[in-house]
């Protein structure tokens, strides 16, 4: 079985079409397919279902999917071993992440990494939307979420908790809950998708209905608004920790709840042996989100502000 035609395999798969798989590999349309043709016939089974229009996996392909990733990883991790000992790391990493963190976090590491090592190419999709890692052929995704290791292949990197904030503007023209009951009465600026806000009740998750003149699809849109003065908002720590400590936005402690504790995660498609690129990453986020978390808490102590998100 040719790797080579694998690869392709995971190439049509990430991209959506025959088409656009040759653009990416430099070829005709009509090689990709015969190649396609050739791997299916030598597995006896469908990969895919095609029509002019359409190209989606068969059952059969969803079921290859993951050892092909597998495969590839491991030719990869082979050819890195041998090729770029005392060289630095190279080849593609394929990221993706949230919007806020993308930006404050994993751009300047990335960075870094690609500074000390020239081989190296990064692929990042920032995006607050959950993308499938290996149908995308992603390396790792960057993701913020209530999460047990055995949910996912994944990895904790950080804490980040919820923290309830609104602008000093508005706490002084209109005063801030001091419970859940009283947070219902205020306007309060919702993500899409998300008409209830989680806390913990009793050491149980107990789910607030709020309602606002405002909802948005990104954190930045929350952000600003909040800011502006629009309502209160219920981010995590890593989104707001900085405006905290700039006094742009102060935090809002209830006494009947906790905000939820949820962590920053790096999210796998496979458990093959990890590529030294993805090592290097997980590495340095860890590494960075730690510092920040722990300048963010120097601050806020020493700033008399309300409680460490």
């Amino acid at each position: 079985m040719d790797l080579a035609d694998i690869a392709l395999f995971r190439t049509i798969v990430s991209v959506g079409s025959l088409s656009a798989a040759a653009r990416q590999i430099g070829a005709t349309p009509m090689l990709v397919s015969r190649r396609l043709a050739g791997l299916e016939a030598e597995l006896d089974v469908r990969l895919f279902h095609r029509t002019t229009r359409s190209l989606s996996l068969t059952h059969e392909g969803e079921a290859f999917l993951p050892h092909a990733v597998a495969l590839i990883e491991a030719r990869d991790s082979a050819l890195e071993s041998v090729s770029t000992a005392g060289s630095g790391l190279s080849g593609v990493l394929k990221i993706t992440a949230p919007n806020v963190i993308g930006h404050s976090v994993v751009v300047p590491v990335v960075a870094d990494l690609i500074a000390d090592n020239p081989a190296l190419r990064v692929d990042l999709t920032l995006s607050d939307g959950v993308v499938d890692i290996a149908t995308a052929g992603l390396d790792v995704a960057v993701r913020v979420a209530v999460m047990k290791p055995s949910d996912m292949i994944a990895t904790r990197l950080a804490d980040n908790p919820f923290t309830l904030c609104a602008s000093p503007g508005y706490v002084t023209r209109f005063g801030e809950p001091r419970t859940t009951g009283d947070l219902v009465r205020h306007p309060c600026i919702k993500l899409h998708a998300m008409d209830t806000w989680p806390f913990m009740r009793d050491d149980e998750m107990d789910q607030v209905r709020v309602n606002g003149a405002l909802s948005a699809s990104t954190v930045d849109a929350v952000r600003a608004a909040c800011i502006a003065g629009v309502g209160i908002a219920y981010l995590t720590y890593w989104d707001v920790h900085k405006l905290v400590e700039r006094g742009e936005l102060q935090r809002i402690i209830l006494a009947d709840v906790e905000p939820l504790e949820v962590g920053i995660w790096a999210v796998f498609p496979t458990r093959t042996q990890m590529p030294a690129r993805v090592r290097a990453l997980i590495d340095a986020l860890r590494e960075r989100l730690h510092a920040g978390a722990d300048a963010g808490s120097h601050a806020t102590s020493g700033s008399g502000s309300r409680g460490r998100a």
